[in-house]
């Protein structure tokens, strides 16, 4: 929170800032109210510094590595890993069930009551969803995001045995791991994926773009994506059907509204002028996915891709992630190269405004140019007009 001052000054001229757990849902929302960006508009404006503008599109949403912390109360009884309900004995009863459901989302299961009293409380996925909802409603141009999966991720050790930090830095939003070390139990993936898919469900309903976390679980993130909208899959029309439909009649309705034109690699299509996301009739998947700081292999790029996937799923690249090690130095520009120029987006993943990000999202866009062969004013324009087609659809 304390380099939130910092961003009306930035080069950059708009940030989406991701709300993860609990603790910052409702910070994201006071940066948004403060500098929220209201129309499309603003981003021609945010060219211009005379013109004081918001620089901030914000998104609410459960990041994976905080999935144990919800539990499923949308689910009978008797299949839920925590109900209130069942408990009996007063607090020492709802120990229990907190330890029952911790014991059921992780792997290694934890031992004791012990581990449960020093985790934070639990949060129904109902309650999660109506909240989110909440945010969506008060913020008409807000992503779902950060969600996701992740196999890596493990627990931080809890804090000091009262279950308190010995010491904290106050000036980080509080529910982080903060340099404790980690502990052996990671999430459940069956959890993982079953709480990404209700916020897919809930981004379908309220026809907002999501932004998804993805870490070695590449299959799982595809078929739980997949899921959301099979049965809803497009028709694929062949050239030559097209060419068989008679003159005027064309009805191509496998194309979805958000079909953009095709563009070759010099062109840049004019961004369209509406102020606001389109309003899109509920559907039980999100209209548009970015699969941020993306680090599959060209192949899962290739699946996305598919014609008859009904979103419209765009791939984000970050200094932070895609070039932190040789072996990502070595594979990303291979996955840049294949991503379609009208999907291709940049992000600093950074949780620090400031110079700081300005300089990784420059070397980014600096990156992703050289690797296109595009002039640094074309990819900038493009990636821009990426941007806005997919927060504003």
């Amino acid at each position: 929170m304390p380099s939130i001052e910092k961003i009306p000054a930035m080069r950059a001229q708009v940030l989406t800032i991701m709300a993860t757990r609990a603790q910052d849902q409702q910070l994201v929302g006071s940066v948004a109210g403060q500098h929220g960006v209201q129309s499309r508009s603003d981003l021609a404006g945010a060219r211009d510094p005379r013109q004081d503008t918001g620089k901030v599109v914000p998104a609410f949403g459960w990041h994976p590595w905080f999935s144990y912390q919800i539990y499923d109360d949308t689910l009978p009884s008797k299949d839920r890993t925590y109900d209130p309900g069942r408990a009996d004995g007063g607090d020492d009863g709802l120990l229990q069930e907190k330890a029952r459901h911790l014991a059921a989302v992780l792997s290694p299961a934890p031992q004791d009551t012990e581990f449960a009293t020093k985790m934070p409380e639990l949060v129904s996925l109902s309650s999660l969803l109506d909240q989110t909802r909440g945010f969506l409603r008060d913020h008409p141009l807000a992503l779902v995001g950060e969600i996701g999966v992740d196999k890596a991720f493990r627990l931080p050790q809890p804090w000091h045995e009262d279950g308190t930090p010995l010491s904290r830095d106050e000036g980080l939003t509080p529910g982080g791991r903060e340099g404790r070390l980690l502990s052996p139990h990671r999430v459940k993936m069956a959890h993982q994926a079953s709480i990404l898919k209700a916020q897919l469900k809930l981004a379908g309903e309220m026809g907002r773009a999501v932004s998804v976390h993805g870490v070695q679980a590449h299959g799982i993130l595809f078929d739980t994506c997949s899921a959301c909208w099979k049965g809803h899959e497009k028709e694929v029309i062949s050239k030559r059907q097209k060419k068989m439909v008679a003159p005027g009649a064309e009805d191509f309705s496998s194309s979805s509204s958000e079909d953009e034109e095709e563009e070759s690699e010099g062109n840049i299509a004019k961004p369209r002028q509406a102020s606001r996301p389109r309003q899109l009739d509920p559907k039980p998947y999100p209209p548009r996915v970015c699969l941020h700081s993306f680090s599959g292999p060209v192949e899962v790029l290739k699946q996305y891709m598919d014609p008859r996937i009904p979103a419209k799923v765009y791939f984000s690249f970050s200094l932070a992630v895609n070039f932190s090690t040789p072996a990502s130095q070595e594979k990303t520009p291979a996955v840049i190269k294949a991503c379609p120029p009208d999907r291709l987006l940049v992000e600093s993943d950074l949780h620090v405004a400031g110079d700081q990000m300005d300089a990784a999202l420059e070397g980014m866009y600096r990156k992703v140019c050289a690797i296109k062969g595009w002039a640094l004013e074309q990819g900038v324009q493009r990636i821009r007009q990426n941007y806005e087609a997919f927060i504003f659809g």
